[in-house]
């Protein structure tokens, strides 16, 4: 009696996921690395070189396509139903870098670099990754409230409680108008405070300002 023929298990639940979520993990991966080129662009600018701003340019343009590439892969996961806690910190990651990361790093290298400037800085990153940590945290218990921050229609929440990192690009925008108007190091505008026992380029305060934004719990912006 010959043996039956063995068939192919089907595909677990698993492998079909892997499928499904392959495409908005691809395009945050994108958003990942369109910072990371970023970054190196930042660093590889030399202020004293003509090209400073064709540079400044180009790291601008990869965090703009980052940008882009953020917008869509959440739209890809909830068009296809496929949201995930691996998906949204996975998101969390590329922004850290390309929305927070690669701002700080172009205000570094346009001559914020005070001791001020740095604290700044640095407490504008440590606002980034808060604010994308409390929203990955929060994110699924809002979804089950019933008051007014919750569109009752869908569950899903109607507003982000302070400013979303991705708005970092007015910052990044700043900058690169500085570099474009030949504004950098020590002619960056409004020229360097001594205070106390650091230097403060006043730009700078900008972005403790929108690091603080970003913390708000009071702030709400409308989600589209």
């Amino acid at each position: 009696m010959s043996e039956p023929i063995s068939q192919k298990p089907p595909p677990d639940d698993s492998e079909v996921k892997l499928k499904i979520y392959f495409l908005p993990n691809l395009l945050t991966a994108g958003n990942l690395f369109c910072g990371f080129i970023a970054l190196t662009k930042i660093v590889e600018a030399d202020p004293m070189s003509d090209n400073y701003f064709a540079q400044i340019k180009l790291s601008l343009a990869f965090i703009l396509l980052a940008c882009i590439f953020d917008l869509f892969d959440g739209r890809v996961a909830r068009m296809g139903g496929v949201e995930s806690p691996f998906g949204r910190e996975f998101d969390s990651l590329a922004d850290l870098v390309s929305f927070g990361v690669a701002p700080a790093a172009m205000a570094f290298a346009a001559g914020m670099r005070g001791g001020w400037d740095a604290l700044f800085l640095i407490y504008f990153v440590g606002c980034g990754i808060s604010r994308l940590a409390r929203y990955n945290v929060t994110a699924e218990a809002l979804s089950g409230r019933t008051d007014a921050s919750v569109d009752p229609g869908t569950a899903k929440v109607t507003h982000f409680e302070g400013l979303p990192i991705p708005t970092s690009l007015a910052l990044v925008a700043m900058v690169a108008i500085f570099a474009a108007l030949g504004r950098w190091q020590a002619s960056l505008p409004l020229g360097a405070l001594v205070l106390g026992p650091f230097t403060l380029h006043p730009p700078a305060v900008l972005y403790f300002l929108h690091g603080s934004g970003m913390v708000s719990k009071t702030l709400r912006i409308p989600k589209p």
